[in-house]
């Protein structure tokens, strides 16, 4: 059996990572961990974008266009007037899901109390599963990865563990995790055999 190509659109959204004044530490954190978890060969499709809602809006579109089937997103969703990543998501979203940005805090708020003040969230759009993560590395892999017992067992669920279904349910292509790194989550019957 041949593993399903896969194309994934990463958008990190930062004002001055966008202009250099940084270095935007976020696309290559997306692209290692992806690179990692999935077992797909993967192309991806990246921007680097300011925190203007109709550009991140503009970028989210055109990605779904050009066939990603997961785009994620980093960067934009605190409290902060600049901070409109969900915004511009929620805008151009045919569904949201909100177990995505409730299980996103949950794994925050086991390393700070201000895991309440995020405010990402999950949407379909077409055939397209866009998700908001946090802004920095370290909690972009906990986010997609989850918590684990010092044992190795899941102590509190990534949210990547359920994507790979949703993907199928929305028409997109089979996603195959290495389980070492995040055992994706589907009913035995939604399981194809290698």
């Amino acid at each position: 059996m041949t593993t399903d190509a896969v194309t994934i659109g990463i958008v990190s959204v930062s004002d001055r990572a966008s202009t250099g004044v940084y270095e935007d530490q976020g696309l290559p954190a997306l692209r290692e961990w992806l690179q990692r978890a999935l077992k797909n060969p993967i192309t991806f499709a990246s921007r680097l974008i300011p925190d203007e809602q109709a550009t991140i809006s503009a970028a989210l579109v055109e990605l779904v266009d050009a066939n990603c089937s997961l785009v994620l997103t980093t960067g934009g969703t605190g409290p902060a007037p600049r901070d409109v990543t969900p915004e511009a998501t929620l805008a151009i979203a045919d569904k949201e899901l909100p177990g995505f940005g409730e299980q996103m805090r949950q794994i925050g708020l086991a390393f700070v109390p201000t895991a309440i003040l995020s405010r990402q969230v999950g949407v379909v759009r077409g055939r397209s599963l866009i998700l908001n993560l946090p802004g920095q590395p370290k909690a972009i892999a906990e986010t997609l990865e989850g918590l684990k017992n010092p044992d190795g067992s899941q102590r509190v669920p990534g949210i990547f563990a359920a994507v790979p279904y949703c993907i199928d349910l929305i028409g997109g292509p089979y996603l195959e995790t290495d389980d070492a790194v995040c055992k994706a989550f589907r009913p035995k019957s939604a399981i194809r055999a290698r």
